[in-house]
């Protein structure tokens, strides 16, 4: 395995990792994956950096969506990162941000790149649709038609 290949090979399985012990709510492993975590929403313009703030958001959503889960749907490779095509679902449990607990679930396709320095995971980037999430939980009304 030539070195490029091998690389590829390191950051896809640290990528996945980081993924699957999301789902299984394994913050320490996740946070685990990269040395000075960094984790940026872009549809909201959030960004959480280091331990206690990545960990923090994460114990919020999953407060709110306790069965949250990410399916991965595909892995593509740059030179500094990997990016993932993935379906992101969960059941409105709580409260996130102090609205009405509507019990419904969702399901969205999302995209998210994984950064990195040589084999180090330096940041975590997810674009999603956040009007669709609410439009399922029913707190956004989606005309059928523009």
């Amino acid at each position: 395995m030539t070195e490029s290949k091998a690389l590829r090979a390191l950051r896809e399985a640290i990528v996945l990792e980081h993924v699957e012990s999301q789902n299984d709510h394994d913050f320490d492993t996740s946070l685990n994956t990269f040395p000075h975590p960094r984790y940026e929403i872009m549809a909201s313009g959030q960004v959480f950096e280091g331990v206690d703030a990545v960990r923090g958001y994460w114990q919020r959503t999953r407060a709110a969506f306790p069965d949250q889960r990410s399916k991965v749907i595909d892995v593509h490779h740059a030179d500094d990162a990997v990016i993932i095509e993935f379906e992101l679902q969960g059941t409105h449990l709580g409260s996130l941000i102090g609205e009405q607990v509507t019990g419904r679930s969702f399901k969205v396709r999302m995209v998210g790149f994984f950064l990195f320095d040589k084999d180090v995971l330096t940041c975590q980037r997810v674009y999603g649709d956040t009007a669709t999430v609410m439009a399922q939980l029913g707190m956004l009304e989606v005309p059928e038609q523009f």
